[in-house]
């Protein structure tokens, strides 16, 4: 089972079932496209900073094994655990852009594959806005700074 999270445009209802419509599931954990085609899979996706970011690194990478003469073996070894760290944060960077354009997570769900978690985060999403169901939202609301969890809510003074 993988999970998914469904993000829609900020100001959207939870019954306007025309917000579906630009609906994006994301699904969550290693990414073989990220891993095997790099910074090509995130401009695909359209995820340019971070396609930028990937290249650069991966350029940057490279220069740097150069520059200290490393053997091929290692430089490939390197380069194989940067891919690996790609395929693995991609889902997240992906998460990311689309948070910073205003289409945050607003459910996550858990399905064997895309289309039933397009199912069931679509009808959860419906049946929110009938009062049918209540669903807690998986984003976390904001805490006031002075809020602290713990055993030590204030300091102790000292005598």
């Amino acid at each position: 089972m993988k999970t998914y999270t469904l993000h829609l445009p900020q100001d959207t209802f939870p019954y306007d079932d025309d917000a579906l419509e630009q609906a994006e599931l994301v699904k969550d954990g290693f990414s073989w496209g990220a891993f095997l085609f790099t910074f090509l899979w995130f401009f695909w996706h359209r995820l340019w900073l971070a396609g930028l970011g990937v290249l650069a690194a991966m350029l940057a990478l490279n220069v740097v094994l150069q520059a200290l003469g490393v053997r091929p073996g290692v430089a490939f070894a390197a380069d194989l655990l940067l891919m690996l760290l790609i395929g693995l944060e991609a889902s997240s960077l992906r998460r990311w852009t689309l948070e910073r354009h205003g289409r945050p997570a607003v459910d996550a769900v858990v399905a064997s594959d895309l289309e039933e978690a397009e199912t069931k985060s679509f009808s959860r999403w419906l049946a929110r806005g009938s009062g049918t169901a209540a669903f807690a939202s998986p984003v976390a609301p904001n805490r006031a700074p002075d809020v602290v969890l713990g055993f030590f809510p204030e300091a102790e003074r000292m005598r």
